[in-house]
Order: structure tokens, then sequence, then C-alpha cells
């Protein structure tokens, strides 16, 4: 065949192609494009333009029902809180069963200090969906807000019971602060060991758990909770500090040793070092102490006055007296810690020791300008 006729029918193909051109969208695909670029821009923090897409959205489809409530999220997360209400209501008067409208509502009724109409939205929330945590958990901020500490314990912990795993935590946690908050401390941990034994272990709860424990002296499960929680914090060098502290008190220095090289792996720090040292000293191993003093030396941050503190001990200890007095002078006069009698005596102490009679006469003065009157100072 020509090649000119095999041409031909190829451009009516074309031609034919082009004479079929797709519709424009209609008004409602256009509307959910709108609605659809305005969700993505409320995630990504963009809120001006997430309203900007959802205004036009609502020339196009003004009757929408997901829209009065996608507008008030918007404005909740800009803390425009008048409009926010605003919005969930006309949303409820679209969708009066959707539970998370009421949920809203009464959160931000809450924030604007409306607590009895905050309460009956949140209640409303949960008849409609009784495992609305949100609901639970602003319900119980409510209750603690009106001094009612034993519901809001209760609707803390049902909303941890309804809430997604990442949420567990927190939730008990307020919990706890509020009955720690209360002196019930005895409630706190058995709460804390109850979530801890349902498997939620959580470095913050295991740390809580833990720090109960050492209050209420149970010293070698608290050991085990600070253990577990530092194994699930690699960047937390404070709680193999605290492993390494417990060991120390129960007379167990290798465990406390080898949590204390736990936590130099994570960070290393003057502090563990010098802790490390007194273990040393403890066991007669005066060359392993002076290796950990030089360590600590070479590590001290000379910003945290524990830290400063226990090195000029340890320095005193060790026979360098002279050195912890240098440390000890410029600590307790810096303005920050003229006030702080413990260390102004510790180091007028050491300095009355090495008849440094100009460093004792400063320091004299210095707490007698503080106002505190003492019968002799060292």
């Amino acid at each position: 065949m020509h090649s000119r006729w095999r041409v031909l029918p190829l451009l009516a193909l074309l031609a034919a192609g082009c004479e079929e051109r797709p519709s424009p969208p209609s008004p409602k695909e256009q509307a959910e494009g709108y609605y659809i670029k305005g969700t993505s821009d409320y995630l990504q923090g963009k809120f001006e333009e997430a309203l900007t897409s959802f205004n036009t959205m609502k020339e196009l489809s003004p009757d929408d029902p997901r829209l009065p409530a996608a507008i008030g999220e918007v404005y909740l997360s800009m803390g425009r809180l008048n409009e926010a209400a605003a919005q969930f209501e006309l949303a409820l008067k679209r969708d009066s069963k959707r539970s998370t409208n009421w949920s809203r509502l009464g959160f931000i009724q809450a924030q604007l200090g409306k607590l009895e109409e905050a309460r009956s939205s949140l209640s409303k929330a949960l008849s409609i969906h009784p495992k609305d945590f949100n609901a639970l958990e602003q319900l119980a901020e409510i209750h603690v807000k009106r001094g009612e500490l034993d519901a809001a314990v209760k609707h803390f912990v049902l909303a941890a019971e309804a809430s997604p795993d990442a949420s567990k935590s927190p939730l008990v946690l307020r919990a706890v602060e509020v009955l720690t908050g209360e002196g019930r401390r005895a409630e706190a941990l058995l709460l804390l060991s109850d979530w801890v034994g349902k498997g939620v272990r959580t470095p913050e709860l295991l740390t809580s758990l833990g720090d109960e424990q050492v209050r209420d002296g149970q010293l070698l499960q608290a050991a085990a909770s600070y253990r577990e929680a530092a194994s699930n914090s690699p960047k937390d060098p404070t709680l193999w500090e605290l492993v390494g502290e417990i060991y120390t008190k129960l007379d167990k220095p290798a465990d406390a040793l080898a949590a204390y090289r736990e936590s130099l792996r994570v960070k290393d720090r003057a502090v563990v070092h010098v802790a490390m040292a007194r273990l040393h000293l403890a066991r007669n191993e005066r060359q392993a102490a002076e290796e950990q003093l030089g360590l600590a030396l070479e590590t001290v941050s000379g910003s945290d006055v524990h830290e400063l503190t226990a090195l000029a001990e340890l320095l005193s200890t060790l026979g360098r007296k002279p050195d912890a007095l240098r440390i000890l002078t410029n600590l307790s006069a810096e303005p920050d810690h003229a006030k702080d009698l413990d260390l102004q005596l510790r180091t007028a102490t050491l300095a009355r020791e090495l008849k440094d009679e100009a460093t004792v006469t400063t320091v004299c003065n210095r707490i007698a300008s503080s106002g505190v009157k003492l019968k002799k100072c060292p």
C-alpha cells in the first residue's frame, strides 16, 4: 500500500481522539478536591491555606455536612476558640449523632471556662460513643478543676483503657499525678504496678513506678523498673545512674559499677566517674579511684552544682583539698548560689581547715548579707 494511504487512517484516528475531550469536573467533584487539599494542608500545619480551600469548597457545596467540623478543627488548632465553637455548633446542627463534634465542643467550652456546658457536651459525646477517650480525658480534667479527684482518676483510667496504645501511658501518668498531688502514694504505686502488669511498659511509666518503689522502700524492684526503662531509653544516661545509686545503697558494688558503665556508654559525665571513684575507695582500690577522678576532671561540665560539689568532695577525700577549695570558692561566689547556705558553709569550713582566712571572711560576710544569722560562722 502507498504510504499516503497508510497515513490517512492514522490522521482520522487522531482527529477522532481530539473530538473526545474529557468533560470538566462537576461542582461536586471540585468540592471534593478542595476538601482533600484542605485536609492535607491542615495536617501539614498550613492552617491559612486549609481555610482557603475549605472556604472555596463552601462556595461549591455549602451544605456538605463535613465542612463545619473541618473548619472547626482548623480554628481549634489556631487557638481561635470562639470561632471553632461556632463551627462545631453548626456541625452538630447538621449531624448531632457524631460524637467527635460533641467532644470537640466540650473541650473548647472547658478551655473557655464554661465547665457546666462542657460537662453536658462531653456527656452527650459519651452517650453516643462511651469509649471516646478524648471526651473521657477532658471530663477528667473538669473533675480536677472542680476538686473531684476520685472522679478525675476514674475518668483518666477509663480514657487510658479506651485509648490507642500510644496514649495510654500519658493518661495513666496524669491519674498518678492527681493521686501523688494529694499524697496518696500507695494508690499511685498500685495503679502504676497494675498498668505495667497489663503490658504498658513505656520508659516514662516504668520510671514513675521506680520512683514510687524507691519511696516505698522497694529498692530491688525499683532497680528492676529503672533498668527496663533505661534499656528502652537509649539516650537517657540518668536512668542507669539511678540503678547504680540503688545498687550502691544495697551494697552491691559490682552491680553498681556495671550500671554506671552503662550510663557512661550513653553519655560520659563527671558525676558518674565520681560515683565510681567512691565505690572503688570503699573497696580500697585507690588507684582505680584516682583513675576515675582523672576522668571526672576531663569531663566536668562546670555548670552543674551537684556535679561540682561532688567533685570537690572527692578531691578533698583524695587529699587534694586546695583543688577542692578552688572549686567551692568559685561556685559559692556566683550570684545564683549566694543563698545556698549549705554550699557557703561547706566552702567556709574547708577554707578554715586550710587556714585561708580571707576566703572565710568573704564567705561569712556573704552569708550575713543574705539575711541568715548564724551563732558562729566557721
